[in-house]
Formats: C-alpha cells, sequence, structure tokens
C-alpha cells in the first residue's frame, strides 16, 4: 500500500509525475531536518516540522509549479507573487531539464529564513 505521500505523485500524468518526483528528491536532499507530509490535497515540506513548500500543479496550464510559504522574504527574478501576499511560486516546465540552480538558491533562501531565526520555529 502506498504512503498518502506517494499517492498524490502516483496519480499524476507524465511528465508532471516525474518533474514532481525529481523537485521531490532535490527537496528533501537540501537539509536532515526537511520532510515530507500531505496537507491541502498537495506534498507539504517542513523544516523541523514548519511548512515552507508546496508542490502543485497550475489548473490553467497544468504545470508544475514550487510554492514557497515565506515568499514574501524571497528574492529571486523567477519567483511570481500573483495575488497572493505572503506567498511567491516557482514555475517549472515538465518537459525540460529542471533549472536546479535556480531551484537549490530559492530552497536555500527559504531555509535560511528558519535557521536565521527570521521565520520563528516553535521548540
Amino acid at each position: 500500500m502506498l504512503k498518502e505521500t506517494d499517492q498524490f505523485y502516483a496519480h499524476q500524468e507524465e511528465p508532471n509525475r516525474s518533474c514532481l518526483l525529481a523537485l521531490r528528491k532535490v527537496i528533501l536532499c537540501q537539509d536532515s531536518e526537511v520532510s515530507e507530509t500531505k496537507k491541502y490535497g498537495m506534498p507539504c515540506f517542513c523544516y523541523k516540522k514548519k511548512m515552507f513548500c508546496y508542490l502543485w500543479t497550475d489548473k490553467k496550464t497544468n504545470e508544475p509549479y514550487l510554492l514557497m510559504v515565506e515568499g514574501k522574504h524571497l528574492e529571486h527574478p523567477k519567483l511570481e507573487t500573483g495575488s497572493r501576499s505572503r506567498m511567491k511560486i516557482f514555475r517549472v516546465n515538465p518537459t525540460e531539464d529542471l533549472p536546479l540552480e535556480d531551484i537549490i538558491e530559492i530552497l536555500g533562501q527559504a531555509l535560511n529564513l528558519y535557521k536565521n531565526g527570521i521565520i520563528k520555529i516553535k521548540p
């Protein structure tokens, strides 16, 4: 039986499935304190049990994206704010190689918010 988090990926069609699984691996490899759960029907990644990003697909384009919970604190030219006040998204084209440099930079910025105490983590 598949874990709840694995079920999300299993139900995705290609090329999104492979793209989302690759993103999952990149996120989980950023720090040993990063864990995965499922919230609001989508994969949620936490740092020391505090949510920091999600994986999802755009309802209009069906393309995957990385949703950064504390996006308002992040600066990167490829992050989009849209109508959100707190979060920002990073769109990924599932038919191209992942822009790993951008993704790792964004994830690093986000994790540093928690590590440096800008975003408080409850003990």
